[in-house]
């Protein structure tokens, strides 16, 4: 099996990943710690399957993901995300050029107020009392998914 190929596979995981923490976070709205570290594990396996050199691929990729974090802490920290979709984005950026998680954050911010949209309008019209929960894992797994299908389309393209 050629790298191209280990790295397709991979990239095919992480796809996987991403459907069952959307869906594990529709359920329950968590997503464990496990999950989070199971993306966040398999990236340098990318890395060296795509042949990603440390300095400054890795590098840059490593930063950009702990910006994502922090930048999502504040978020948490003021209870407008949960900790394992703090966790998931910053893991998601260990896989994406910085330029991809970039587009990935626009993708997922959008799909995130959309689908806060839809919460709150179905949590108003069933006349639920408290706070509406928002599963956001579902706005960052299809963020994720998109980039994903992006890089897969750039390769025929």
């Amino acid at each position: 099996m050629t790298n191209g190929a280990f790295t397709e596979i991979l990239l095919a995981i992480l796809a996987i990943l991403l459907v069952v923490a959307a869906v594990i976070d529709v359920r329950t709205f968590t997503i464990s710690n496990r999950l989070n570290l199971t993306v966040a594990g398999l990236a340098p396996l990318f890395w060296w399957s795509a042949h990603l050199p440390l300095w400054p691929d890795v590098g840059l990729q490593v930063a950009v993901s702990a910006a994502v974090f922090c930048l999502f802490a504040i978020a948490f920290y003021v209870g407008m995300m949960g900790g394992g979709d703090v966790k998931l984005a910053a893991a998601l950026a260990l896989w994406f050029s910085p330029m991809s998680t970039l587009r990935f954050l626009v993708i997922m911010s959008i799909a995130g107020g959309l689908l806060t949209l839809v919460v709150v309008a179905l949590h108003r019209m069933r006349k639920k009392q408290g706070k509406p929960e928002v599963p956001y894992g579902v706005a960052i797994a299809f963020g994720g998914l998109i980039i994903l299908i992006q890089r897969f389309l750039n390769q025929f393209a």
